[in-house]
């Protein structure tokens, strides 16, 4: 039985998204080399937002007793409000893989001696 040749491109089912194999490994030639750089991108950005995010949550913490009985609930459903607006943020993976087949991700290779 010979294979079905047609040229699936970024076809969405379920949340996922197919690559085209070629597109992907265009640019470095090697899958892994690929995935690495795309996985480093990925960590950079995991790593700004949750720096992002403990920064607008620190605001929330307090010390002082009576503030935290008064302004407690409305406090809380900020705290709600914020945490899932990151929720809803794409994955870093698929932002950094976005970047890459983008040509927004710049990459070099340590010089080899």
């Amino acid at each position: 039985m010979q294979a079905n040749n047609r040229n699936v491109q970024n076809v969405k089912v379920n949340n996922i998204v197919t690559r085209n194999f070629s597109d992907v490994t265009a640019k470095t030639g090697n899958i892994y080399e690929t995935i690495a750089i795309v996985a480093k991108r990925a960590r950079q950005i995991a790593l700004h937002e949750t720096e992002e995010l403990h920064s607008k949550l620190v605001d929330f913490v307090t010390t002082d007793l009576e503030d935290l009985y008064d302004e407690e609930r409305s406090m809380r459903n900020e705290q709600a409000e914020i945490t899932k607006l990151y929720e809803k943020l794409p994955s870093p993976c698929i932002m950094a893989t976005e970047e890459f087949l983008g040509d927004k991700l710049m990459y070099r290779y340590k010089d080899a001696k």
